[in-house]
């Protein structure tokens, strides 16, 4: 990988461009789920504890059973949802589906336990979710928002009702409440904007009014400017405090790394959280902006798949292929470019 990027004073005026934030928010996500991953369950304030000083070094520590840079299932299974799109050539519903089984079965070294048990139940992929959830009115996790980057950026030229509708539908796969699919439609909305080189936080009060209603109030108080992730009512390994906790750290932050740092240090389910706020500060602050030394070390194992291991630049190469760019190459061209 080359060295980083300086942009020019143009550059600075105008910003990343679409390829950049595109692979910002597939890189991001994957940066911020192995970077909370050892921090899983653990204290507010822990990963500033260890380190103290931004860019310090070091920081893709590992623990918890977790290698220095390795990605945990957040990613897995947002890379299986990306060659899922890019060789069925768009959304193919049952063949995710298989991909996500295939995966499961391989014994991942972490897996949710509702995502577990409508994958591993036997049912139909049009009516696991739905049955696991009208059997145990669990259904509202963080897992559909946390695989979501390389969706979104798939499906960002649909517009709003074309991406929030395909982000449903995905999350239903594994995730049989409403509210799951709801948070995965607003996520994917503000990657959406940000591509777009706009705000997402001023998209906000748009995505609202197109969530369903009967989730809208819930979610209007999560993403709310005032709002804070200890004001949360449920642990963030929930759905609406996930997402909430993520604008949140986007919206008090400058920065990539400023943002991610702050998702980890709220403690508990780090390691989404990151993820879900990785893809969304990707997305705003483009692939130049996250670290390079985190890149270096991210790699993103497939349990199932032929024991295969990604890099950031094969990442790269699936993000650029999402975002419509057919020719070969990874990182390459895009950082260091100018």
């Amino acid at each position: 990988m080359t060295g980083p990027h300086r942009p020019s004073r143009m550059e600075r005026a105008i910003g990343p461009s679409r390829m950049e934030r595109a692979l910002g928010a597939v890189i991001g996500s994957a940066v911020g789920d192995a970077l909370g991953a050892p921090f899983e369950f653990g204290p507010e304030g822990a990963f500033s504890a260890r380190f103290p000083e931004p860019g310090q070094g070091g920081e893709m520590c590992g623990g918890g059973g977790w290698d220095p840079g390795e990605a945990t299932d957040d990613t897995q299974m947002a890379v299986l949802v990306a060659q899922s799109l890019l060789e069925r050539g768009g959304l193919d519903l049952p063949d995710v589906f298989r991909r996500f089984q295939r995966w499961a079965a391989a014994d991942p070294k972490d897996i949710g336990l509702q995502t577990e048990a409508v994958l591993g139940s036997g049912d139909p992929w049009d009516l696991a979710a739905a049955l696991h959830f009208q059997a145990s009115q669990r259904g509202a996790g963080n897992g559909a928002p946390m695989r979501a980057a390389p969706s979104a950026v798939r499906f960002a030229d649909l517009g709003r009702e074309g991406t929030m509708d395909a982000a449903r539908r995905i999350a239903a796969l594994t995730h049989g409440d409403r509210a799951a699919w709801e948070g995965t439609a607003v996520f994917h909305e503000l990657v959406r904007v940000a591509l777009d080189g706009a705000d997402p936080l001023a998209a906000v009060p748009d995505a609202l009014e197109a969530v369903h209603a009967d989730h809208r109030e819930r979610y209007a108080v999560v993403l709310a400017p005032d709002w804070h992730p200890d004001l949360a009512t449920e642990f963030n390994g929930a759905v609406w405090p996930c997402l909430g906790s993520a604008v949140w750290a986007l919206r008090t932050t400058s920065t990539y790394e400023g943002a991610v740092r702050a998702a980890v240090d709220l403690g508990g389910d780090t390691d989404t959280v990151a993820a879900v706020t990785g893809g969304l500060a990707g997305a705003v602050h483009g692939v130049d902006a996250v670290p390079e030394r985190w890149v270096d070390a991210l790699h993103v194992p497939l349990p199932g798949f032929g024991d295969r291991v990604l890099r950031a630049e094969e990442l790269a190469g699936l993000a650029r292929r999402l975002a419509g760019d057919s020719s070969p190459g990874g990182l390459s061209g895009v950082r260091g470019s100018g």
